[in-house]
């Protein structure tokens, strides 16, 4: 299968080249050289003709969305819709990747793949859009969302955290805001097996439980040696940001564990990724905010 990945440079992209190179033909865009939100992406795709796309390309500065919407529109909401243009007209599949932060995070609530989406910020909103855009342009699609993304070489909360834990010495982490720590060679694992199925549709491929972050934060420090750094709990509301996350946009994997993919829990994916010598080229000084959740 030749199969065209877009955001080919972020964790998930990186990831999911390794994952399916070995058996498929693979094209890698990525930015500034392929541009998913201007029109003629369409053209380029169709040009291409690839059997699949992956849109793993979007516009990740949540707090940034607020002020600058149109970015974020133009990358998340137009970009897959041109692209699913673009597939339409040669034929192809698409996978488009989206959010556990389309939900509002109910607290005590988790979400299933037919539960309806209700985004709140801006970058919520045109993640929703970007879905909405792509199954108004084709039928043979896949809408596949993660949550809490972290792998090799990206700028993840499981990095911020370690980065502040080694120049600061202590940490607040939020205790009430709940998701699913993703790894992302994981992620791509589940995906290769999906787009084997021709099942399309919605999936949320997430690693298994839920988490605070600061149980998260813990969990990390605890494998990379850190477990000795203080971290005192504080409330979401006590950190100040220009978009709040939802408090609880918990997914349940049901369809793709009905297929029989289903991604290991989050704490194996961590001892991994602490494993993964990840933490070597951190830059310091990093800013303190990223002492708490971003």
């Amino acid at each position: 299968m030749h199969i065209l990945i877009t955001g080919a440079n972020g964790q998930l992209g990186r990831a999911l080249v390794q994952a399916l190179a070995p058996s498929h033909q693979i094209t890698a865009w990525t930015r500034p050289e392929r541009d998913i939100s201007q029109p003629d992406i369409a053209q380029q795709v169709a040009e291409l003709a690839p059997d699949l796309l992956i849109n793993a390309a979007a516009w990740t500065q949540v707090d940034q969305a607020e002020s600058a919407p149109d970015q974020a529109y133009a990358v998340n909401a137009l970009g897959p819709g041109y692209l699913a243009e673009g597939c339409a007209a040669c034929g192809a599949a698409m996978v488009q990747i989206s959010t556990n932060e389309v939900f509002p995070g109910e607290p005590g609530r988790s979400y299933r793949e037919y539960d309806l989406p209700q985004p709140g910020g801006v970058y919520a909103r045109s993640k929703a859009a970007g879905e909405r855009a792509a199954q108004q342009r084709l039928d043979r699609l896949y809408i596949v969302r993660v949550a809490w993304l972290f792998g090799p070489g990206g700028r993840n909360f499981p990095r911020k955290i370690v980065a502040a834990a080694d120049r600061h010495g202590a940490l607040q982490v939020v205790a009430d805001e709940f998701g699913n720590p993703t790894y992302a060679p994981d992620a791509a694992q589940a995906l290769a097996q999906l787009i084997e199925t021709e099942r399309y549709g919605i999936y949320h491929l997430v690693n298994q439980g839920r988490a605070s972050r600061l149980e998260l934060a813990q969990a990390i420090l605890e494998r990379t040696g850190r477990g000795h750094v203080p971290v005192t709990p504080i409330a979401l509301d006590e950190w100040p940001r220009a978009a709040q996350p939802p408090r609880h946009a918990v997914l349940v994997n049901q369809a793709g564990a009905a297929l029989g993919i289903r991604l290991r829990p989050w704490q194996e994916a961590v001892a991994d990724y602490a494993s993964s010598g990840d933490f070597g080229d951190l830059p310091a000084p990093i800013h303190p905010s990223t002492q708490l959740s971003p």
